[in-house]
């Protein structure tokens, strides 16, 4: 970890899923501060305690900061010093941003462009976004304040030398808070019907350590301006509840279709068919650089445009599906669901 020897990293929205592990990784490293920016004081007292109790001979290195990425004067506040961010603050709920759209659009795209303010000021020498698979062909107002967001990034990307701005995108992360599996488990425990939206729907499924993976790899091989999406592997969520099903001794026979909630899609995608002509294939990884144009087009007529990629739409129905078996062993990999089992 010797990128971060020394240096102070902040985490906006870092009481959420993500800065807890984020903080897991990192914080008995040779990492100097993590700052954790966020505008809920419960959720701050309840993380001081819990890593005060757990990490106690490195908790100091963990910072806390009330503000709200809405408010730029409160994300200065916090700025001063800073090495890295790791912007992850956002509204997430697609059901709620669909009927509070303009809250989405207060938190996702202006606090995004707050945060990347602050950070070009401030000198910050990186900052890595969180986006999502909603942002690619958005049909709800979550996916298109995420869209909006990018949109931001890249533009604020090219206005800067200094500041390395990346972007990644990644589909659903199992057992983050207000997922879906924490939910079934419940509904198991309860012998309640377990419920679901529409069994043929296809997500990406992604670990939160995959997640910071993503991240990670991002600061270490991106450019500015770069979408960063992970090869991630899919399930319908018929298979997801039954292999949740299989590792907590629920009935399949209760699973129960609710019908798809408001701004839903059948299936995610995480490269548009625009973005697959220009991404570059890293392995486990696509890279989507920063269109550099300017705004002078006349150019383009006489030099004409290069050949494009043969990779197509990259989305949750032709990436690899897993069966019921390898998805239960995904899930059953996961620190949550062992500390769920063990109870």
């Amino acid at each position: 970890m010797s990128l971060f020897k020394n240096k102070t990293l902040l985490i906006t929205g870092g009481t959420g899923s993500f800065g807890n592990a984020v903080l897991n990784r990192f914080l008995k490293t040779d990492i100097g501060e993590i700052r954790i920016f966020s505008r809920d004081e419960k959720k701050q007292d309840d993380m001081r305690h819990e890593f005060q109790a757990k990490y106690p001979e490195v908790s100091e290195k963990v910072t806390f900061y009330i503000g709200d990425v809405r408010d730029l004067q409160s994300v200065k506040n916090a700025m001063h010093g800073v090495d890295y961010i790791f912007h992850a603050a956002a509204l997430k709920q697609v059901p709620s941003c669909e009927f509070f759209p303009i809250e989405a659009v207060k938190t996702n795209v202006i606090g995004t462009e707050n945060v990347l303010t602050a950070a070009i000021e401030e000198g910050v020498e990186t900052v890595i976004c969180l986006s999502t698979d909603k942002a690619a062909y958005p049909v709800n107002a979550m996916g298109t304040s995420k869209a909006m967001m990018e949109k931001v990034i890249v533009a604020k990307s090219r206005t800067t030398k200094k500041t390395k701005i990346c972007c990644t995108r990644y589909g659903n992360v199992m057992c983050s808070r207000g997922s879906v599996i924490p939910l079934w488990i419940e509904q198991i425990r309860e012998k309640q019907p377990i419920t679901l939206t529409d069994g043929n729907m296809t997500r990406f499924i992604m670990s939160l350590d995959e997640a910071v993976d993503l991240v990670l790899f991002a600061f270490e091989h991106g450019e500015s301006g770069d979408i960063l999406v992970q090869k991630a592997p899919a399930c319908t969520i018929q298979t997801q509840a039954e292999a949740v099903c299989e590792l907590f001794g629920g009935d399949k026979k209760n699973i129960k279709t609710i019908g798809i909630r408001h701004g839903e899609k059948m299936y995610e995608t995480l490269l548009t068919n625009e973005e697959c002509a220009n991404a570059i294939d890293m392995g486990n990884f696509y890279r989507v650089p920063c269109d550099k144009r300017g705004l002078n087009y006349d150019k383009y007529f006489t030099e004409g445009d290069k050949d494009r990629n043969k990779l197509t739409e990259f989305n949750s129905n032709n990436t690899e599906l897993l069966t019921v078996e390898q998805t239960k062993e995904k899930i059953a990999s996961l620190k949550y669901i062992q500390e769920e089992l063990a109870k």
